[in-house]
């Protein structure tokens, strides 16, 4: 593995990489190809959520390093067990949620209306 995370930051060399499978081989992570096909950009979009909870920037290279491998794993574990549309990561996925949410009527909510004699 480079150590040129040391010199640029582990996040630094993150961002200069150029696929998604680049990141996963820097941080030393197995992936099934196909859950990378589906999900790539939801995961990636994942990580970063997980990484800006985890103050990476606060951290020596080694532990940043350790943070970053971890939010990658913890996020791809996310796509590998769940659906794209299921973790709505993206806004347009939260968007149809709500429109989805304010036109389902519910049958108990629904009830008979009275007969006209």
């Amino acid at each position: 593995m480079s150590k040129s995370y040391e010199e640029n930051g582990v996040l630094d060399h993150i961002a200069a990489l150029s696929s998604a499978e680049d990141i996963f081989t820097y941080l030393l992570l197995p992936f099934d190809q196909s859950v990378l096909n589906v999900s790539r950009l939801h995961i990636m979009k994942r990580m970063g959520q997980y990484l800006s909870e985890a103050n990476v920037d606060a951290s020596d290279s080694d532990e940043a390093f350790l943070k970053a491998r971890t939010a990658l794993k913890q996020a791809y574990t996310d796509f590998v067990e769940s659906t794209p549309g299921t973790e709505k990561v993206f806004k347009v996925f939260e968007d149809e949620a709500e429109k989805y949410a304010r036109r389902f009527v519910g049958l108990d909510s629904l009830t008979v209306a009275a007969e006209e004699a």
